[in-house]
């Protein structure tokens, strides 16, 4: 598949889709559940899609970076350390993905996820202000830095929505100061991902490119949004995309358990 193939109309939906995406990552991550479905619908391979995936969230993702570092929302001393252990965690992460099957992965993660949300809901002032933190700068670096560089580099959905619970977990910050420091995490592995999708000769550069285009417009309107409104925009985003993104990878796995639990529910709501 290559852009040429693709028309005018199917490049402007996926540019609408890359800026909704941009917006969604910018406050509470998840945006991929998005775009990349978006992607796979305009005839690109798994690969291609993948590859073209990573192109345009960079563009989102250091547009956010760039306006929570210029309101003051980032913290250079955790900052640095976590840019280092994150390029090495992604390219590990996406080296041993090469070689390994991810499956295991996909069982475990909606677990992780909803876990997410429903702590999130049974904390209702969880992230409104910053708290005492769990680990110290540096541990949280090498632990969250490069276990979720790894993991985005290996598998990645839900990467965004666990580096913000990470981040008003571990280092008790509130979801604002939150959402701005995973970006920086969030925009690494990215940069990682491209780079070794490039390598690999998978990318599909006009289509990423206009989704970027996008990208950067939703990431802007998003990340200022969340400096205005804080935790109130915040937290229900995170709980909304978590559940989704569980939603997701539920409904492509029917030999996890939890499969046939979200049918049964789905069937009950409906009615049938």
């Amino acid at each position: 598949m290559s852009a040429e193939t693709l028309l005018v109309e199917t490049l402007f939906l996926l540019f609408l889709v890359g800026g909704l995406a941009g917006f969604i990552d910018a406050i509470a991550g998840g945006g991929g559940l998005l775009s990349l479905p978006a992607l796979l619908s305009a005839g690109l391979s798994p690969a291609q899609a993948l590859a073209t995936n990573k192109l345009q969230s960079v563009f989102g993702s250091s547009t956010a970076v760039w306006n929570f570092y210029r309101q003051g929302h980032i913290d250079t001393r955790l900052a640095l350390p976590c840019i280092g252990w994150t390029v090495l965690g992604a390219a590990l992460g996406a080296l041993t993905v090469q070689h390994l099957d991810p499956d295991f992965l996909k069982r475990l993660i909606p677990w992780m996820l909803m876990g997410i949300a429903l702590y999130i809901l049974a904390s209702p002032r969880l992230g409104e202000q910053d708290a005492k933190a769990r680990l110290s700068h540096g541990q949280f670096a090498l632990f969250v830095g490069f276990g979720l560089g790894f993991y985005d580099g290996f598998f990645g959905p839900g990467v965004g929505s666990f580096l913000v619970f990470a981040h008003v977990l571990l280092l008790g910050y509130g979801l604002l100061r939150a959402s701005a420091q995973a970006k920086v995490i969030n925009c690494t592995s990215n940069l990682t991902s491209v780079a070794f999708f490039a390598l690999g000769g998978q990318m599909v550069w006009k289509v990423g490119l206009v989704m970027a285009a996008g990208q950067l417009i939703g990431a802007w309107l998003g990340s200022h949004l969340v400096m205005r409104q804080g935790a109130r925009i915040v937290r229900p985003l995170l709980v909304v995309m978590s559940l989704s993104l569980t939603a997701r990878l539920l409904y492509q796995d029917p030999g996890n358990p939890l499969h046939r639990g979200m049918l049964w529910l789905w069937q009950a709501l409906l009615g049938g």
